[in-house]
């Protein structure tokens, strides 16, 4: 009797939500499979709280598995180095790694809501939640949360580039309180008043946003570059 329930609650599942949690993270892996490498255009807005940086043009590369590099000419390119990289391909190198959870359907956007829980006990990462566009096979949001670094948000939009999972705009947030300074690294922030912000002892949020364009895909990048 228990696995004839159990058998009836996975098919009313499915004929209520479609796809299974793992046909959903393998179209979005099929997706980001595609992509080898890239170098990308952009503008990145940062705005942390013992940070404070104009706007910048940027270049990012990418290259499987896992290296990532911002080059900004004029100044500092702030990105947590617990964010892992912007595009989430980290979490899909292997789908096996995770327990996957599903909590159904987005009462306002329909995306489908899975919990991804590492079954490695000695991951960085403790949890991550992805938000899925089902029809589009793409992630429209997302939260990590780690060991070292807090939890970083992750909130995508698409354009062009959707057929590689490549989105042409991230913002990224994270609470900066949390986040951990490299050793012998400090900045102070300013608002231009002459005055630091308050410590109050909230968390408080930090954003970066990339604004792409102008992927150049699959074309090869240097090794150089990430050195």
């Amino acid at each position: 009797m228990k696995h004839i329930v159990t058998a009836l609650f996975l098919l009313l599942t499915l004929s209520v939500y479609g796809q299974t949690p793992t046909e959903l993270v393998t179209a979005v892996k099929s997706k980001l499979d595609r992509v080898t490498n890239y170098c990308a255009s952009g503008k990145m807005k940062t705005n942390v709280l013992f940070l404070k940086a104009p706007i910048a043009s940027v270049q990012v590369y990418f290259k499987k598995p896992n290296q990532l590099r911002i080059l900004n000419e004029k100044g500092i390119s702030f990105i947590p180095k617990g964010s892992m990289n912007m595009d989430l391909s980290q979490l899909f190198i292997d789908p096996s790694g995770f327990d996957l959870l599903d909590l159904g359907a987005d009462a306002k956007t329909g995306w489908r809501i899975i919990k991804l829980l590492p079954r490695d006990p000695n991951s960085e990462v403790v949890l991550s939640t992805i938000y899925v566009d089902a029809k589009a096979g793409l992630i429209r949001r997302s939260s990590t949360t780690t060991r070292e670094n807090g939890t970083f948000e992750l909130e995508l939009s698409y354009g062009a580039y959707a057929e590689y999972g490549l989105a042409d705009k991230v913002i990224f947030t994270f609470n900066s309180q949390e986040y951990k300074l490299p050793k012998g690294v400090t900045f102070d922030y300013d608002d231009g008043s002459g005055k630091k912000a308050p410590s109050d002892g909230k968390p408080k949020k930090g954003r970066v946003e990339i604004q792409y364009s102008n992927y150049q895909i699959n074309k090869g990048v240097p090794e150089s570059v990430f050195r």
